[in-house]
């Protein structure tokens, strides 16, 4: 193998401390990631480079620090602190000076930071943890989500079909309508008449006959589009099959308007001929996702978020926004190439894998990439979601050392229908394997793959410690994990992820002051309680960026706090 070389960049929003290095395998660093093998699921590597938000020049300041010595500008009293630090696990209270935790103990031993300048936060019992990490997810295409067709609760496709309408009512003859976030597993009733279960697109038709549409299923890997989006991309009965995809047909040839993975990319050749934003209106739009998908996520409680997947082009926008100190959360940013740009470029990358041959695929080349290369074993491989693993590979993550990037909220989405697909027994031995993961010594991260799933980690949280779908059903609840375990998947294991445990991911005195506050004790509350937890507090660097107020007379959330 090649020795891989990649650079590294550190922003930040409120300083300009930036950093950059190039390493081989042969010279590697703890801070380093490498991978680089052909994609088993569909997209391609995802090879690394790193944005964050934190102010990585500011120095550590000791828990030990004398009140006479030193002030707090923040100080959180009369809380329950689940800190994840394994050699103080639970405190009262926790200081913060700057960007940094300085002290993390009792409300006698924190009271003593308190100076006249001193904001405090009495937190009334209430728990307080480290700020969310989402260890994947799609951060640009969740701001995207925000000014389309939200069409995530639909529950027929007439629900879909009645958003449609009422676009089409408002919008100028000719112009895009967009959608995303269907999914026919999720519909009461198979639309009629239908192909796969998936209506045909004479229904879209019907009520937007001047006006093409898009409508991106919920997963990314299908789209549903109307007649006027098939004929302005030229796709009829005689257009053949791209690699990589399909045009569903029905039984006279015509195709339905479903359109699977690369046969997307047809779509393409429609929005060709539609007009296009000017530069300028592409970078407002630009900045304009970007603050709403930091919007959603601060409201959430995710202070980080591993973003699965940009362009170049994308990660240039990023840093120009961090550089203006307008990034809303921390981005750890990986960048997409196809397989041989990615060898080409001498850069390494994450791989996607569902099915339990993709994994044991991606095991192979890894282990073959480690017998290669003997030093490359502590550099933090990741396979993406790991869905489904074949018992006898569940072992070789720990012996490999290869991270399993998970999504527990997967397991209240697709716990209806898994079965169905793969069968009961070969459901309960290889879906979501979190416990015979963790039993055999692996690291876990856990995150929501948004906005394929909502961006909230409570559910995603509640998802792996109880296995329970929303209707009830604990599925292959012999894989549930506690809800310690839940923690630290969804903080400092994200942050072991990304080569950032000694910055974030616990509350512990020197790392940076990212901290959520919450309505309900996640951590001890009956386990039917957890999903109606919500934020009330997400601090960021020591800064309030979102706070949930309430009235007298209704509860209502206030906007994130710009930075």
């Amino acid at each position: 193998m090649r020795r891989a070389r990649s650079r590294h960049r550190r922003l930040g929003s409120d300083d300009a401390c930036k950093q950059s290095r190039r390493r081989s395998l042969a010279r590697r660093h703890t801070r380093r990631h490498h991978s680089s093998s052909p994609i088993l699921h569909a997209g391609s590597p995802v090879p690394t480079l790193r944005l964050h938000l934190a102010a990585l020049c500011a120095a550590f300041v000791a828990n030990t620090a004398s009140a006479q010595q030193s002030r707090a500008d923040l100080v959180l009293l009369h809380g329950d602190l689940f800190t994840v630090d394994s050699q103080h696990p639970r405190a009262q209270a926790v200081a913060v000076r700057g960007d940094r935790i300085a002290a993390v103990g009792s409300d006698a031993e924190i009271q003593g930071w308190v100076g006249p300048r001193t904001r405090v936060i009495d937190l009334r019992g209430r728990l307080a943890i480290p700020g969310f990490i989402d260890g994947h997810g799609h951060y640009t295409a969740l701001g995207e989500s925000k000014l389309v067709l939200d069409l995530t609760k639909a529950r027929t496709w007439d629900d879909i079909v009645v958003q449609v309408r009422d676009a089409a009512a408002a919008a100028k003859p000719g112009t895009l309508i967009e959608g995303r976030g269907w999914h026919q597993e999720k519909w009461t009733h198979a639309p009629a008449p239908n192909v796969e279960g998936v209506p045909l697109h004479a229904s879209l038709d019907a009520v937007s006959a001047r006006n093409p549409v898009v409508l991106e299923h919920a997963s990314g890997h299908a789209s549903f589009v109307n007649g006027a989006a098939l004929r302005l991309a030229g796709v009829g009965r005689e257009t053949p099959n791209p690699a990589g995809g399909e045009i569903v047909k029905d039984s006279s040839g015509e195709p339905t308007g479903l359109l699977k993975e690369s046969a997307q990319s047809l779509i393409g050749r429609a929005r060709a001929k539609l007009p296009h934003l000017t530069k300028q209106e592409e970078e407002a739009r630009f900045r304009k996702i970007v603050q709403l998908a930091g919007d959603d996520a601060l409201s959430k409680g995710v202070t980080s978020f591993h973003d699965a997947g940009s362009s170049f082009a994308t990660i240039d926008g990023f840093k120009q926004l961090a550089r203006e100190g307008k990034l809303p959360v921390r981005l750890y940013v990986m960048v997409r190439f196809e397989s041989d740009s990615t060898l080409d470029a001498k850069l390494d990358g994450y791989l996607h894998a569902i099915g339990d041959r993709a994994n044991r695929e991606v095991l192979d080349t890894y282990q073959r990439i480690f017998r290669d290369n003997a030093d490359a074993h502590d550099l933090r491989w990741r396979i993406e979601h790991a869905q489904h693993i074949d018992p006898l590979d569940v072992p070789r993550f720990k012996a490999l050392g290869v991270i399993a990037s998970m999504q527990g909220v997967h397991t209240i989405s697709d716990g209806p229908w898994v079965a169905k697909r793969l069968g009961e027994e070969r459901a309960r031995r290889t879906s979501y394997p979190w416990r015979s993961l963790l039993d055999a010594g692996a690291v876990v991260t856990n995150g929501t793959d948004t906005p394929v799933e909502d961006v909230d980690p409570i559910m995603s949280f509640y998802g792996s410690v109880t296995r329970k779908t929303r209707e009830g059903v604990v599925f292959v609840p012999e894989q549930r994990v506690t809800r310690d375990e839940g923690l630290r998947a969804y903080t400092l294991n994200n942050a072991y992820a990304a080569f950032e445990e000694k910055e974030k991911g616990s509350l512990t005195p020197g790392k940076l002051a990212d901290i959520v506050v919450l309505s309900k004790n996640i951590m001890t509350a009956p386990e039917d309680d957890i999903p109606s937890a919500r934020v009330d507090l997400t601090i960021l660097g020591g800064k309030v960026r979102y706070e949930r107020r309430t009235t007298t007379t209704a509860a209502r959330e206030a906007a994130p706090r710009a930075p």
